[in-house]
């Protein structure tokens, strides 16, 4: 006679964040692609959310390298704003999400039917790392980290001061960050800016700053202040937590004919890789256009 029990496996964390907030990045995909990895060789790399009873939710799970991929999906069985989630997966197993506040924070715990696959304490350690890994992103989501870069470009000071700064030529170098980059306002101290861009869904983001300094061929400071919604600045809510107060520093030093160029930038953990990646290819293409 087959024993059909199934195993149930538990885990569990507490997240320092009010649950409204836990609850947000739990279940919005933008941020689920985020924090839904067990380790640094995989990544989620969409995600879609449906969420309501009998609504559809899948993420993409891919191995970084290209070796291998899975759909993690299913449907939901319940929903309770802020205190729970059921949901079956495809392969008919069952899950269930709950969410208690604390005086310190919230308790995420999930409960999972195993698999017959893989190692009962295999699946315990995956799917720990995974909310061990929503609790640091959630945690660090509001806390800015200063990324600095530095090139030295073949122009003078003047011109690398004008070029940088120039409508049409920022619309040229930050093409690295979004082929629709821009830029509307000034650049004098105390006003106001806004830099904004279209996404692949035509949909248009950015964010509002407010010039603190403005020194001429030697220092140019920008505090952000709202983030770019559509038509809408939003300046409070989960969206804007950790953007608002930092600043983009750019730092001109002449050398002989030469401008060493730095700049330095607050970002919160969601965009750091981004703009690691990203800051040093928009720097290239505006020393390439200073040296022309």
């Amino acid at each position: 006679m087959t024993n059909s029990k199934k195993t149930i496996i538990t885990v569990k964390t507490l997240v320092n964040a009010p649950v409204e907030k836990v609850w947000n990045l739990w279940s919005d995909p933008k941020h689920i692609v985020q924090w839904s990895t067990a380790s640094d060789d995989w990544h989620t790399t969409h995600a879609e959310n449906d969420l309501r009873v009998g609504g559809k939710f899948l993420s993409r799970m891919e191995a970084k390298d290209g070796s291998f991929g899975f759909d993690f999906s299913g449907r939901y069985d319940k929903v309770e704003l802020h205190r729970q989630i059921d949901y079956t997966l495809d392969d008919e197993r069952k899950v269930q999400i709950s969410f208690a506040s604390q005086d310190n924070g919230t308790m995420v715990t999930e409960t999972f039917e195993a698999e017959n696959e893989n190692p009962v304490e295999l699946q315990q350690t995956g799917w720990q790392a995974i909310m061990d890994n929503f609790k640091k992103y959630t945690e660090g989501l509001d806390k800015l980290e200063t990324l600095h870069f530095e090139i030295s470009i073949d122009a003078p000071v003047e011109t690398v001061y004008q070029v940088m700064l120039d409508k049409k030529h920022y619309e040229e170098w930050t093409v690295a960050f979004n082929p629709t980059s821009r830029y509307e306002g000034s650049w004098e101290k105390g006003a106001k800016i806004v830099f904004i861009g279209t996404d692949e869904n035509g949909n248009t983001g950015g964010m509002v700053g407010l010039i603190k300094e403005n020194i001429p061929n030697q220092f140019v400071s920008i505090e952000y202040t709202a983030i770019i919604r559509g038509d809408r600045e939003i300046t409070s809510g989960p969206e804007v937590e950790g953007w608002t107060g930092s600043c983009e520093n750019y730092t001109f030093k002449a050398t002989d004919k030469k401008t060493l160029l730095s700049v330095d930038l607050d970002t919160n953990h969601q965009f750091l890789d981004y703009f690691k990646a990203t800051y040093p290819k928009a720097l290239d293409l505006l020393k390439s256009i200073c040296e022309q």
